[in-house]
Formats: C-alpha cells, sequence, structure tokens
C-alpha cells in the first residue's frame, strides 16, 4: 500500500540531547495501522488541561538547522531566489509552515512559505512579477519562472485575533521583541506541527507552540484549543485530515473528538474551497488514507455520499485486503503521485465516477479492459476491443465489481463498452446534481442528509471528455502516448492524453494486478 504511518525507533522515553532528532532518520510509513487507533469513540476528553495545543504550558526551544539535518540545498531554487531578494533589501526572512515540517522528516514540501518583516507594499517594490492576492489574509505572489512562491507579513494581522493573550496563553518567557512577533504569528497557525519557523541565515528553526514534539510523537495536535480553532476555521478540519493522511500522524483525543464534532460545519464552506481541500487529499499521493480517514470521522457521507453509501453497502474493513476496489483503485494512483507530482482533479474525480458505474452494475473484466484501452487510445473502441481478444492475463476476482467472465464475441463486447461509456457519464452528471446527492445515502436514515455539490460545471466537462468513447475510431487529432512513463508537468495541468493514460495505468494495475496468484 502507498500509505505510510511515521514510527520512531526512540518513541518512548524521549529525551532531549544535543542532537535531539537523529531519530527521524530511523523512520518507517506502513499508515493503516495509525488510521486505525485514530479515534475511539470512549476516549472522550476528562481533562481539559490534557489539551496540549495550550501554549501556555509549553517550553519554546530554538535549535540549529544541523541538529534537525535540515540543508539549506534541499529550499527550492525559486524560493531562494525570494529569501535571497528579501534578506538583502534588510528584511528578516522565514520558511515557516508545512515545509519546514517536511524537511525535518526528510520528505519533499509541495511548496515553500515564506514570511517576512517587510510589508507587502515592498515586497512588490522588490519584485517586478509581484502581485498581492487576498482579501481576508492578503499575500504577496512572487513569479519566479514558471514557479509561484507565497509571501505573507508579519505586519498582515487578517481578521481579530481572538485568543486572548492576557488571560491563559503566555508569551514564552525570557522572549524579545522578534521572539514576540514570531510566537504571536505561530499562534495563528493551524496545527502545532505547521506552527515552525525557520531563518535558513541564522540557520535556526523556531518552535513556540510544542510542533518538534508533536512531530516526534507522530501527532496532530491543533495549536490553540481544537474546539476555538474548528469553529474559527471549519476548512482546518480537512487540513488535519489531508495532513495526518499524508503523514501517517495520529490526531490527539481532542483534536480528534472535535474534527468528529464539528464536522457538519463544513456544509458551511464555499464550494471552491472543499474542492480545493479535496484535491490536496485525493491528487498528491495520499488518496486512500484520506478516504479512510474521511469515512472513520463521518465526513465522507457530507463530501462524497456516493462512496459513503458504497462503503456501507459493501461493508467498510478497517485491514483490508483488496476487497474493496475503491480503495485499491486510489491506492494504485498513490503509487503514481507524490506532493511535488500531483495529478489534475479530473483524473480522481473521473476514477469516482468510473467505480460508482461499476459498482452499480458490476461488468466482465474483459469490458473493462476494453474500455480503460479505448479511452486510452482516444475513445476508439473498435481499437480497444481487437486488443483485449489477444489478451490472457487473469484479472483479480476477489471484486464484488467483477462479474463472471461471458465469453463474447466482438459486437457484444463493443456493444458493452459503449452501454459502459455512457454509464460512467450518468454518474457524472449525479455527480454534479444536488438531488442525485441528496439521495445518495437515503437508504441509510442513521447518516446525516448531504446534498453538497461542489465539483464545478469545467471539471464536470473535462472529466466527460475523457470518457468520450466512439465506435468509429480515435477522435480527430489524437495522437497516441508512447512508453509508460508520466508527464508529471502535464498530468498536473490536465492534458487528455496524460490523464486518460493515467487512467488506464490505475484501472489495469487494479484490475489485472502483476502479483497476482
Amino acid at each position: 500500500m502507498a500509505i505510510s504511518r511515521l514510527s520512531f525507533a526512540c518513541r518512548h522515553g524521549f529525551h532531549y540531547s544535543p542532537s535531539p532528532f537523529h531519530c527521524f532518520q530511523k523512520v518507517r510509513f506502513s499508515s493503516v495501522a495509525a488510521i486505525e487507533t485514530l479515534f475511539d469513540q470512549d476516549n472522550v476528553i476528562k481533562d481539559k488541561n490534557q489539551n496540549l495545543g495550550d501554549p501556555k504550558a509549553l517550553e519554546w526551544k530554538k535549535w540549529s538547522s544541523k541538529e534537525l539535518g535540515i540543508s539549506n540545498s534541499t529550499i527550492s531554487r525559486p524560493t531562494k531566489k525570494v529569501l535571497d531578494g528579501l534578506k538583502k533589501n534588510g528584511y528578516e526572512v522565514y520558511l515557516v509552515g508545512g515545509c519546514v515540517r517536511d524537511l525535518i522528516l526528510k520528505r519533499t514540501p509541495k511548496d515553500f512559505d515564506i514570511i517576512t518583516s517587510a510589508e507587502l507594499k515592498e515586497v512588490v517594490r522588490a519584485f517586478p512579477q509581484c502581485l498581492i492576492v487576498g482579501k481576508r489574509f492578503p499575500i504577496c505572489h512572487v513569479h519566479i519562472g514558471d514557479t509561484i512562491v507565497e509571501v505573507s507579513s508579519f505586519s498582515t494581522t487578517g481578521p481579530k485575533f481572538r485568543v486572548d493573550l492576557s488571560n491563559g496563553i503566555s508569551p514564552p518567557i525570557d522572549c524579545d521583541e522578534k521572539d514576540y512577533v514570531r510566537w504571536k504569528n505561530c499562534l495563528r497557525r493551524d496545527l502545532t506541527i505547521n506552527g515552525l519557523m525557520f531563518d535558513p541565515y541564522k540557520r535556526i528553526v523556531y518552535d513556540y507552540v510544542g510542533g518538534l514534539e508533536d512531530i516526534k510523537k507522530a501527532k496532530v495536535r491543533t495549536v490553540i484549543p481544537a474546539s476555538t480553532s474548528f469553529q474559527e476555521d471549519c476548512a482546518r478540519i480537512l487540513r488535519a485530515v489531508r495532513i495526518a493522511a499524508r503523514l501517517g500522524f495520529r490526531f490527539t483525543r481532542e483534536t480528534a473528538h472535535f474534527i468528529k464534532n464539528l464536522s457538519r460545519s463544513l456544509l458551511r464552506l464555499d464550494n471552491q474551497r472543499i474542492m480545493m481541500e479535496m484535491n490536496y487529499m485525493l491528487a498528491y499521493g495520499s488518496a486512500e488514507a484520506s478516504l479512510r480517514i474521511l469515512w472513520k470521522f463521518g465526513l465522507l457521507e457530507l463530501l462524497l455520499p456516493f462512496q459513503a453509501a458504497y462503503f456501507v453497502r459493501d461493508g467498510f474493513k478497517r485491514r483490508d485486503k483488496r476487497s474493496n476496489m475503491l480503495l485499491c483503485l486510489f491506492s494504485n494512483l498513490d503509487k503514481h503521485l507524490a506532493p511535488d507530482r500531483p495529478c489534475h482533479n479530473s483524473l480522481w474525480v473521473g476514477i469516482l465516477a468510473f467505480h460508482k458505474a461499476l459498482s452499480d452494475q458490476p461488468r466482465d473484466p474483459i469490458v473493462v479492459a476494453a474500455f480503460c484501452l479505448a479511452v486510452h487510445n482516444g475513445g476508439d473502441i473498435s481499437g480497444g476491443v481487437k486488443m483485449v481478444k489477444k489478451f490472457t492475463k487473469p484479472h483479480d476476482a476477489s471484486f464484488h465489481e467483477l462479474s463472471e467472465p461471458q465469453n463474447l464475441n466482438s459486437e457484444a463486447l463493443v456493444d458493452e463498452v459503449v452501454d459502459f461509456a455512457a454509464s460512467v457519464k450518468q454518474v457524472l452528471y449525479w455527480m454534479t446534481d444536488e438531488y442525485y446527492v441528496s439521495q445518495a445515502m437515503a437508504e441509510y436514515p442513521q447518516a446525516p442528509c448531504s446534498d453538497l455539490v461542489f465539483f464545478p460545471l469545467a471539471v464536470y466537462l473535462k472529466v466527460c471528455r475523457i470518457f468520450e468513447c466512439s465506435r468509429e475510431g480515435s477522435e480527430k487529432a489524437f495522437m497516441p502516448k508512447q512508453g509508460r512513463k508520466i508527464n508529471y508537468e502535464m498530468l498536473a495541468l490536465g492534458s487528455l492524453q496524460e490523464v486518460r493514460h493515467t487512467f488506464a495505468r490505475v484501472v489495469f494495475d487494479t484490475v489485472f494486478p502483476l502479483n497476482l496468484t
């Protein structure tokens, strides 16, 4: 499986030492077990002081980046140009957030975020290709070649900070003015493991909220109390799920409790924001783990009720042994993706529609193979049928979505592929219609009702193009892809050829696995 859990050789009896994070070199990844222990219904919060997200009880620390194994050579070139440009103008600059966490964990950051003492208008003056974006939380987008580097400013306060600094959360002891500014900014972060700041010039990592300790413990914890944090910004629930899935970390009891209890607040988010967060979960190499966590915490029936209904109907097993086809599809997708090698959202939406159509009406494995070949070859159904007639590889018979082979002749096989392509498009329509979405979980009265549709029309139309299949051959001007190598730049941009190629690979790896015995 392509999901992971971080476990540390020095997990128990840990004490800080001159080289406290040598144990990061001994990480192993395997996250299904971690997800199984994410939340226990009996683990209710018995003591409000149990919340280690309360920074008043924590001792702030600063670490040498060398101690943590961080090398400046791992910072991307465009990010270095922005850091150097601001530093030369006399401003304080830091890397902040998830990129610092990932550098400590020896992972490739999805992106690098910079925070600076410069005003945003001063950042604009420092770089010719720079634009201030956002109204609630304005930041700068600095264009370096084809890359956008995000820069925020300490002076950008955003909405009123609701934590009462005079009652409950105390500034760090023995801090100077710069420490106070850094600390106050860290308190506005969502999770402790995202509340680290790295000065690449002094080579110091600042930790004011216990982020390094939670990285060591493989824990996801909110910076301020979870009830307050998630009510201030319910999108933090989805970010917490995404990070836990990607890293294989567990939630603290308090964080898990309020993820479950405040889940319905997600319905207040606008559709564009939900689509963005879901894309971060499913397009960056941790889709299977994300689906497992969404199901575990009752979020799947709100966000993807068709898939939740499938889990209810077919039975969801935490220790799945390739019996759940939906999870297997996304596990195989994850094997091809990474934070720095994402796919376009049309690919994972297409996989959801394909699986829903197949689970509603199981098909002969050869029909599935012919359909995938047709998709791969620009919609050429006849060509796909000719190819599968020579196909002898056995299929995985454990999936309920696959019917018994029927030994169909070529004409019948073409008809079946045409019918299946139509059913996939029908499912796509249902996924973008409020009525059908609201009916998805109607058979299960205990589930919350949701009519949430967050797939934009542009994505629906793009996915429809993926599954355009014709008896007459490939679509006009179609160019077949040579070889198995994925062009990740084109895949992220949504190249039709690249999305079709990757879709076919994922489905074939699932239905006709190489290691089948």
